[in-house]
């Protein structure tokens, strides 16, 4: 996985005003926080912040007062417009000690043509160590036939990884085609009949 330095710099001061007066700057306010220490507010420059949290499960080394605190982020919050970061809450992390983490899971092999491969979750939950954590998970579906599901049970594990997520969690499902086809003609059926009777009466009216 990987593993990114960000220099982080200590917030004096807070309040909506000082992070909107932050964000303006092209900084993020963050959090850091775990292992009973007290909380430390700090601002981090949202340009690298951004790249750095297209990995999932990305371990941050955020260098504060020349000191680096390792932080796993676990809490993300974006203008729900703009999509741009507003504040980031991280968790202190050490080496060697394992966390529960959500991993995606992709799936890998050939399933039934006939059937339709619906991603039930796309990420289960593993406890592992934080320096290795993995990027994703992998599900094998190779002969796979409709109406049958793969479970979290079946998602491959590396070494020192452990499932944390109910065994009989579904991952994917294939389903039907046919079925699939129907549930989405129904409706556009429902609506085609209904406009008819408004379209007759729009006629007797002209014939009128």
């Amino acid at each position: 996985m990987a593993e990114i330095s960000i220099n982080g710099v200590r917030r004096t001061e807070f309040g909506k005003g000082a992070s909107r007066r932050a964000r303006r700057d092209g900084l993020v306010p963050a959090v850091i926080y775990g292992h009973g220490e007290k909380p430390q507010h700090i601002t981090l420059p949202a340009r690298e912040l951004g790249v750095a949290l297209k990995q999932s499960n990305v371990l941050l080394d955020i260098m504060i007062d020349g000191k680096a605190e390792l932080t796993l982020p676990k809490a993300i919050v974006r203008d729900p417009l703009k999509q741009i970061l507003e504040h980031v809450d991280l968790v202190l992390v050490r080496r060697g000690e394992k966390v529960v983490v959500s991993v995606p899971v992709h799936a890998i092999g050939e399933h039934d043509r006939d059937g339709i491969l619906e991603h039930v979750n796309n990420t289960i939950e593993v406890r592992v160590e934080a320096t290795a954590i993995p990027n994703f998970l992998e599900v094998n579906i190779e002969g796979m036939h409709s109406g049958e599901s793969r479970y979290a049970s079946d998602v491959k594990l590396p070494a020192g990884v452990e499932l944390e997520s109910d065994p009989k969690t579904i991952v994917v499902h294939l389903s039907e085609k046919s079925t699939a086809v129907e549930e989405v003609a129904a409706p556009a059926a429902a609506a085609t009949d209904a406009a008819a009777p408004a379209a007759a009466g729009e006629t007797d009216k002209k014939d009128a």
